[in-house]
């Protein structure tokens, strides 16, 4: 546990494993088998808990900040 929420990451070869990581993780981004550095431009960037500082910037969702909004990668 922390008080932060950027970014989270794991490495696995279980579907399982990494839908129940990224359900659960408390992080405005979640990555799965991917480095936790790098984003694509286009979706919302930002953290939850003490990372977290106003709306969530880029993306559609910049306009939503009282949304809680989870982006999530997957290398399969």
């Amino acid at each position: 546990d922390t008080e932060f929420g950027l970014s989270s990451g794991i490495c696995t070869t279980s579907l399982k494993h990494a839908t129940h990581f990224r359900r659960n993780a408390e992080a405005g981004m979640v990555m799965v088998n991917l480095a936790t550095a790098g984003v694509d431009y286009h979706v919302p960037f930002g953290g939850r808990k003490g990372s977290s500082y106003g709306p969530r910037e880029q993306g559609a969702y910049a306009k939503e900040f009282y949304t809680t909004v989870k982006t999530a990668y997957t290398l399969a």
